[in-house]
Order: structure tokens, then sequence, then C-alpha cells
């Protein structure tokens, strides 16, 4: 199993150290946009929440000193395609961010929404020593689950424990201090393509940033956009962006389940550009302002003006109505909401306790969506927003910033994974071991 358990460790120190200087950065790299906040960390004064700031999201220690956007470039379906362009265009966020917020950053924390990641529901079992759960405990109950084969060129990105049990007691969250013969674990494991981390890695240290964090953009957007009780009751988050559309199942407020559709936003705008023959840059202006997928009679009778650069003036003074890009943006949509359900059907959404959908990333805001998704996916659908946070300004509170804010609440209240613990060397793969010092050795 090629973990990262040692680089992993040495990232979270790196946190660590940004978060007792006061200043850390998150960068979502996405298809469409690049996101930068830079939070600023209070450990003395504990002021009191803002109005409107719910209990969840705890802002009282760090708020938004510094935002910026800009237009990603050289990123394909969530992942690098091309290092030099996605370089300039991280650079250009994170100077802009900088700006704003009068701060140097010199640690980021990313997130990844593509390379095809996998899903795994892992057990381990072991038996007290002193009949007191303590962390060494833990870490060799985590350490004795069994580990599968994840196939070549992939690696770990979460391993989160998700339920202790202790003897015949389950559901514990945090069995530390209780008293017990067995402890038993449930774990969810997430994978995801190697060289997609080490093209992220190289791409950051060329920004003269260091990585402090990973994070899965399905997981950090569902931090952000499901309410507790969801989170508790079990929901899936559906993150509808410009190149990929995640998904992610939580249930008892932990990840049980992420995967990413390739398909998104830009689809729909390629389409309209193909059927109505006009540029990219017109299609995707034309879809934020008269796109929808829910034709009503009065759509037949707006007319939207078709505007093109080649030259030709009856070609560049065309007109359709709104009807005609609703027929063109909808099979499109449906396509990706079909391909959805098709991920929740093979994950056993329909067996949790509550079912509920919530859409959220830039493309939700297509008009009509909720409606069709209902109709597709079940009928407790609804759309997500981001929570607030201290300092967030208005222009960053849309759909389209979950996976950004969650980036913020990851980085202020991380959940345990399997490297936040001592695990005894004796029970970690041998060849693993040895492909993460090497590993470590070459980026560290």
């Amino acid at each position: 199993m090629n973990i990262l358990y040692q680089s992993q460790r040495a990232m979270r120190a790196k946190r660590q150290d940004a978060l007792r200087r006061g200043v850390i950065a998150v960068l979502d790299i996405g298809t469409h946009k690049i996101s930068c906040l830079v939070l600023k960390f209070d450990q003395t004064d504990a002021a009191a929440p803002a109005e409107g700031i719910g209990a969840m999201a705890g802002q009282a220690n760090f708020r938004v000193v510094g935002a910026a956007t800009t237009r990603s470039r050289g990123v394909r379906f969530g992942e690098i395609d091309s290092c030099q362009e996605t370089e300039r265009a991280i650079r250009t966020a994170v100077q802009a961010a900088q700006k704003m917020a009068q701060v140097r950053v010199d640690h980021v924390i990313v997130a990844l929404a593509g390379a095809r990641p996998r899903s795994y529901g892992l057990d381990g079992e072991v038996t007290l020593t002193t009949g007191t759960v303590t962390d060494h405990d833990v870490g060799r109950v985590l350490a004795a689950c069994d580990l599968p084969d994840l196939g070549q060129g992939r690696e770990v990105l979460h391993a989160q424990p998700v339920n202790f049990s202790l003897d015949h007691r389950t559901g514990l969250s945090d069995p530390r201090g209780h008293v017990g013969n067995r402890l038993m674990v449930d774990m969810h494991l997430l994978s995801i393509e190697a060289h997609a981390i080490e093209t992220l890695l190289h791409c950051v240290k060329r920004c003269d940033l260091e990585l402090a964090g990973l994070a899965s953009a399905p997981y950090v957007a569902g931090t952000s956009s499901l309410v507790e009780d969801e989170q508790e009751l079990g929901a899936a988050c559906i993150d509808m962006g410009g190149g990929t559309t995640s998904l992610s199942i939580f249930i008892k407020k932990h990840m049980i389940f992420a995967d990413t559709v390739r398909m998104g936003g830009d689809h729909v705008t390629a389409d309209i550009s193909q059927g109505l023959q006009i540029p990219m840059g017109h299609a995707e202006r034309i879809k934020c302002r008269f796109g929808g997928v829910m034709a009503t009679g009065m759509d037949d009778r707006e007319i939207i003006e078709l505007t093109g650069e080649t030259g030709d003036w009856h070609h560049d003074r065309r007109t359709a109505t709104r009807a005609e890009l609703i027929g063109v943006m909808r099979p499109r949509v449906e396509e990706i909401l079909e391909e959805v359900r098709a991920r929740l059907d093979a994950a056993g959404f329909e067996h949790l306790p509550s079912q509920r959908i919530v859409l959220t990333g830039g493309a939700s805001q297509i008009p009509g969506l909720d409606g069709l998704a209902s109709r597709i996916l079940g009928n407790q659908v609804r759309l997500g927003r981001p929570l607030r946070v201290q300092g967030l300004p208005q222009s960053t509170c849309g759909p389209a910033f979950s996976a950004c804010v969650g980036l913020a609440l990851f980085a202020a209240y991380p959940q345990d994974e399997w490297w936040d613990f001592e695990t005894p060397a004796d029970r970690l793969p041998q060849r693993s071991l040895k492909r993460a010092v090497k590993w470590f050795r070459d980026n560290w």
C-alpha cells in the first residue's frame, strides 16, 4: 500500500507551525477558477461570534483577512494539465489575496477535485493491554485495519476513523478514556492518483509556497454546505463545478464515500457554443444570464441576441429563443445528474436513514436545477450555500465557493486521521514504508 504516512505527518506539523504564526492560506484549484483565502488566527482574543454565524462554524478564533479569485488556466477535469499556466494562475490568486490581507503567506492548504478518487471501508480490532483506551491503542487499532490493494500509481489522501466500538458498545466517536477489553474501528480510506499529488506539489513549490495540507474537494464542500443535522443523519453533497461534479456522502458527521463525475458546467457551455455556433465566452455569458433547464410557455417569446466575431454581419447578428437554449442545456444536465444517481446507487445511498441531497457549486446556480434534480435524484433536494465565516467578503459567499470555505474549516478544525496517531512501525507494510520514506526524501 502506497500510503504517505510520514509525509502527511510532516504536513500536519507544517500546519501547526503556520497556526502558531497566526496566518495560513487555503487554495481551491478548480477547472473554472482558482480561489484563495488568507486566514488569520487569534489564539488569545476569543471574540464573540458575529451575528448570523452558526454555532457549527465556530469562527471565534479565526477570520478571513484576504480573498482573491482568478480564472483557472492549465486545469482539466480538476487535474493540473499545464504546470506553467497553473503556476501563473496560482501566483496571481495568492498575490492578490496577500495584497488584500497585507501579510505574507508561506503555508497553503490545497483542495483536489479530480484524480479519480476511490473509497474503501476498512475495519480493525485489537485487544487492550491496560483496560483503558489510550492514544497508543487508537494507533494500534488503526494500523490493524486490513489494507486493500489500491493499484499501481495511487496514494491515500484521507484515512479517517468513522466509528469505534468497545466490547459491545458501538457508535463511539472518541474512545479514549473508556474502559474495556477489545477495541474495534471502522475507517474510511480515500485514494487518488499519485501523479496528481506530485504535479500539485511541483506547482506549489515553484510558487515559493509550502504545502501544509491536502484535502479532497468533495469532503470540504460537504463540511461547509451540509448543516449539522444533515451530517449526523445522513446526506449527500453534490458539488457541481466547471470540469467535474464531485459527490460525497456523510453520516454521523463523517464522510463515508466520495467520487467524481468528469463532467460539469464547462461541458454545458461547450454544448451551447456548438449548438448555437457562438464563441465559448459568449456561450458562458448567455448561460449565466438566460440559462435554465425547465421550459415554460413564455420562453418561446423571449429572444436572445447571439453575437459573434466571424466578420459576417448576418451570422453575427442572429437570434435564438430561450426555449432553444434550454433545449441545448437540459440533455447535458440530465446526463450529469443521471451519472450522479448511478454513483449514489452503487454506494448504497438508499440505505441511509435520511436521504437528503444538497446541490452546491457554481453550476448548481442554473435556474430550475433543483426541480430537475428532484425528479432524477429524489424528492429531498435543496440548494446549499457555504457556512458564513467571519470576514468572508460578500462576493465569495455563493455556492461556487463551498470548497474554499470548507478548506478554511478544514484548516481550523481538522478531523482525526490515521497519521495523527503514533502507529507501531512493525504494523506498517515494509514496502509501503520504504516508498513513503523515499517520497518524503525526494519532495521534502
